[in-house]
This record gives structure tokens, sequence and C-alpha cells, in this order.
């Protein structure tokens, strides 16, 4: 599928909602030369039964983008693949590779390869999500060998999520992470409420690295195409390239 566009690679995505803050965002952050295309999901209720039976949709969406012949695919949406946990979503991706041939990377898997590059073994995490799925992505970092200090989550209505201010934010996690002792590194499950820029007043001012979903997915797809251009202004991850 190369292009004039798209010289150095395509990826395809498949996006949970119909939301498209964070595929700006993505698009933009990511190298000229590098196509996207997208698919979606269409999920409305981020519920755990709804992000359990989104497994089949995701099976389709992926062999949709195999046949258009796309260097990398990339199904977002770290809940769905958290919720069942690290050892069933290597088992997932795996299939899919053997079937397809084309590397896949699941939004978490972008987020632990990160936490490795970053150095960051004990994190606190923070999510829009309610308390009772947040729970359950700790049994999924635990499993990927992680030591989660807490995984908490942001009580912000639906319709704000999108309108959440850059203040309201760092306050919050800032909050949180002065709650305990010995973090590594914070990391944001969910990239439709945080914005890639809101990382940098936090990580200068707590002195370690944050994760935030968009910025995790542009460095690993960079490196998995063998792109390499660093990103000032959008956090350490994407500043540094490790």
């Amino acid at each position: 599928m190369i292009t004039s566009l798209t010289w150095r690679g395509t990826v395809g995505v498949v996006k949970p909602t119909y939301d498209s803050g964070s595929l700006v965002e993505f698009i933009r952050l990511l190298p000229e030369g590098i196509g996207v295309i997208p698919l979606y999901l269409g999920l409305k209720e981020y519920t755990v039964d709804e992000f359990m039976e989104a497994l089949s949709v995701y099976h389709a969406r992926v062999a949709e983008l195999a046949e258009k012949g796309v260097d990398l695919i990339h199904p977002e949406g770290a809940p769905p693949f958290l919720l069942r946990g690290y050892q069933a979503e290597q088992e997932i991706v795996r299939k899919w590779e053997e079937q397809y041939q084309i590397p896949i990377l699941t939004s978490a898997m972008t987020q632990t390869a990160a936490f490795h590059a970053l150095g960051i073994k004990r994190f606190v995490g923070v999510t829009f999500l309610g308390s009772n799925v947040a729970d359950l992505f700790v049994r999924y970092f635990t499993e990927a060998g992680f030591d989660i200090a807490a995984m908490e989550s942001m009580p912000v209505e639906r319709e704000r999520r999108h309108t959440i201010s850059a203040e309201e934010i760092y306050s919050h996690i800032k909050r949180i992470f002065l709650k305990h002792s010995g973090i590594d590194g914070i990391y944001l499950l969910g990239s439709g409420t945080w914005r890639v820029v809101d990382v940098v007043p936090l990580e200068e001012d707590l002195g370690v690295p944050v994760v935030h979903p968009v910025a995790a997915r542009v460095w690993c797809i960079q490196r998995r195409l063998r792109v390499r251009q660093p990103i000032h202004g959008a956090g350490r991850l994407l500043e540094r390239m490790p």
C-alpha cells in the first residue's frame, strides 16, 4: 500500500467509539509519510458487558484491515483487552498474527511497552471509567509484571469528558500521586479524556514519566515501522523516543 503519501507505511486502527478527538491527535503526532486507515466499533455504554462482547466486532475489523494490506494493525481501546487479562490478550493477538501474517499491537501492549522503555515498575493509574472496571485493570497489569499502587477513577460526567480543563486534570492526578510513595510513573487510561499536552506539566512538576495512550501508540507504531522522529512538547516518551 505504498504511495507518495504513505511511503513510511500504513497502519490500520480500530477505534472503539466514534469520538474523533484522539484520532485527530494521533494523526497529528505521527511523522509525515505514515498513513492511517481507521475503522470503528461504535461502543456507547462503556460497561463490562459491552467491552467483553466487542471482541467479535474486533475480529471482523482486524480481518477487514488485513484484507486492505496494511503494514501494521492497531486495535485501539484498552478495556476490551485489559478485562480479559494479560495472557488472554497475548493469545488473541498471537492467533491474529498467525492468521493474517501482519504485526498487531493492542493499546495495552503499546502501554506496557512504554512502561518498560521508561523504566516504570510501580505506578498509579487514573481513568474516567468506574471503580468497578478500574479494579479489573489492576489484574491485567499485575499479570504483566507491574506493581500498581492505585488505579483510581476520576468522577466526570460523560458529557463533560471532552471539555474538562487541563487544570482540573492536573489537580486531580497530582492529588492521587501525592497519596502514594515509591511511584515510578503515572498512567492515564482512556485517550478520549486527556490530551497528550496534559502530561507535560505533570512530568515537570512531579519528576516522573506519564504514559498517555495516544503518545504510547505513536511511539510504539514508529518503532514497529522502523521510524524514529522525536516530538517536542508532547511528553518524555515522544521527546526521548527510548
